[in-house]
């Protein structure tokens, strides 16, 4: 369930109003609460365990940040990814980080994954177009109900997770399902993981 507060904000209000135990939006100056399932935290919670584990593994200088921001340039758009994986070494570069922990450059993050559990249509539709947009490198939408358009997932329905990679400032999109082996991240090409064990959050 997403509830949207009726009154148009700046990003500054936004950041000065946002509460510590809630997660919010903010979409063309609109407050959106998140409001995800059981199911969509286990989700999250597996990913961030596995991801960790393959960065330190990898030895690189990532870090996935529970509560970061990212706000779109020249928009009153902030928006608090399911997961956020940033490299440490572009921070220095990112002025709103120290005091807001709000990034605004793609070069600042690898990876962005948002988990599909009611509106589809913001993961698809205005999130995939503003990552695009930031340059972030890879987008993954973790699709576990099958629940996307036609258009994206193809039908039959069936959940997928769909990786989209930069090449020409644009997308490309590879789809995972069953037991498709989660090998064509330009981030983790290591990663031993299948879609089903994601779905599942579990091994």
């Amino acid at each position: 369930m997403i509830q949207s507060l009726p009154k148009l904000i700046s990003f500054d209000e936004f950041i000065e109003w946002l509460p510590e135990n809630h997660r919010y939006e903010l979409h063309e100056g609109t407050i959106v609460e998140m409001q995800p399932t059981g199911k969509h935290e286990d989700i999250a919670g597996f990913l961030s365990q596995e991801l960790t584990l393959e960065y330190m593994r990898m030895n690189l200088p990532y870090r996935i940040p529970p509560k970061a921001l990212v706000k779109l340039k020249d928009k009153e758009t902030g928006y608090n990814p399911d997961l956020l994986v940033i490299d440490r070494r572009c921070l220095a570069n990112e002025p709103l980080w120290e005091k807001k922990s709000t990034l605004i450059y793609g070069e600042s993050i690898p990876l962005v994954i948002e988990i599909v559990s009611s509106n589809w249509r913001d993961d698809y539709g205005y999130k995939l177009i503003d990552y695009e947009e930031l340059s972030i490198q890879e987008y993954w939408i973790v699709d576990y109900l099958g629940i996307g358009g036609i258009r994206f997932i193809g039908q039959p329905k069936q959940p997928t997770l769909s990786i989209y990679q930069l090449v020409d400032r644009e997308y490309q999109v590879q789809h995972f399902r069953r037991k498709d082996l989660i090998n064509k991240s330009l981030i983790f090409p290591e990663l031993n993981l299948t879609a089903e064990q994601i779905f599942q959050a579990q091994r």
